[in-house]
């Protein structure tokens, strides 16, 4: 696939080098444009070793703008106020307005990252409205000191991979719970447990990249939670069953990936002396899941079940017996003993089990989270 990175003046040029570099990792192939402007804050140069192909600055003989506009998608990052008003009225002026023009005459996808300063973004804010009834996709900038910032470039990234995705998901809601929670012994100390987070993020992504509007519901999280996602914080299980009570009902599809503490303890408002022999009393906590399907019978609902040290045959049971509590309509199921995977690792090595059982081998998170969200799509669509 391949995408037309168009570079304005907007000093958040500076990101495009990386910006760049990352979706050519993600496997496109990417061809920039760059107006006048942003050549005074970067050189083409740059651009060019960082993509393999040569910048368009100029319209030549070779009609570029006509030659990529019916590419897969034209990415504006940064995109300037003056180039969002020139594309709004259909100016074409420059080599960007130029290709823009002519690829919404091809109804080529277009997705924009406005980066400016605060006053300026809120004075094209109709302009913004009015390309946005047009189809164009625009993300939100982060809002900081007074700017309208860069967003981060790998949720541009994710935003690239969405529009150029297969699809499947559009129109639905997807809600994900992450990461692991803390159960307050008192003050100072807590139960909880190794989870990081990674596999509910890459289950996310998907999610997002396959059309989803996505809401992730995390604990304690070693990753970075997207700014395009819905993001809501909690620390007990307490707190994650009242976050999913609230939210379950607006969803199509939860995925609850988080590792929910199995026990509770009645917290004490003053640390526990060791010295005088006092003894936790753990309580058996209420398994989330289970309350799934009573606050909305219609969500697909996908489980996971860990275990330690048990052959592929007790995982596979203990995943159907997690089904038949839960009414989980698919299950993940793994071995954190397992070497190489589980916990805080990349990578992990699952069996898939609904009225069918797939052994999926040692494979990373991101290709895990490709074929369950594939299978979701298969069910519900």
């Amino acid at each position: 696939m391949t995408i037309v990175l168009c570079v304005t003046g907007s000093v958040a040029a500076v990101e495009t080098v990386k910006l760049a570099r990352e979706l050519k990792r993600k496997g496109f192939m990417v061809k920039c444009f760059m107006t006048d402007g942003a050549c005074d804050i970067i050189n083409p140069y740059a651009l060019e070793f960082a993509t393999g192909e040569k910048v368009v600055t100029k319209l030549t003989g070779d009609i570029e703008h006509v030659k990529y506009a019916d590419e897969d998608l034209i990415l504006v990052a940064p995109a300037t106020a003056n180039v969002i008003s020139k594309f709004a009225y259909k100016i074409a002026d420059n080599p960007i307005n130029t290709l823009l023009l002519t690829a919404s005459g091809y109804n080529t996808p277009i997705v924009m990252v406005p980066s400016m300063h605060q006053s300026m973004y809120q004075a094209v804010e109709e302009n913004i409205q009015k390309l946005k009834n047009e189809g164009v996709v625009f993300m939100e900038p982060r809002e900081e000191e007074n700017k309208a910032k860069f967003p981060s470039v790998d949720d541009v990234v994710l935003q690239a991979q969405k529009a150029t995705s297969a699809g499947g998901l559009e129109g639905r809601n997807v809600l994900v719970s992450a990461g692991g929670t803390y159960e307050s012994i008192d003050p100072i100390r807590g139960i909880t447990n190794r989870s990081s987070g990674k596999m509910g993020l890459e289950m996310a992504k998907e999610a997002f990249r396959r059309g989803a509007q996505v809401t992730m519901i995390t604990g304690r999280v070693e990753v970075e939670i997207p700014k395009v996602f819905q993001h809501i914080k909690v620390i007990s299980s307490k707190d994650m069953q009242e976050a999913l009570e609230e939210n379950l009902l607006d969803h199509d599809v939860f995925i609850a990936t988080a590792a929910v503490s199995d026990f509770t303890v009645d917290e004490s408002a003053s640390k526990i002396s060791s010295s005088r022999g006092e003894t936790l009393k753990l309580k058996v906590a209420p398994k989330i899941i289970n309350q799934a399907k009573e606050h909305n019978p219609a969500v697909y609902l996908v489980g996971f079940k860990a275990e330690y040290g048990v052959s592929q045959d007790k995982l596979v049971e203990s995943a159907k017996g997690r089904m038949r509590e839960s009414g989980a309509d698919l299950m993940v199921a793994n071995d954190v003993a397992e070497a190489g995977a589980g916990f805080g690792s990349d990578q992990n090595k699952v069996v898939l089990v609904d009225d069918e059982v797939w052994d999926v081998p040692l494979s990373t998170k991101e290709e895990i989270s490709a074929l369950v969200i594939g299978r979701i799509i298969e069910r519900i669509i």
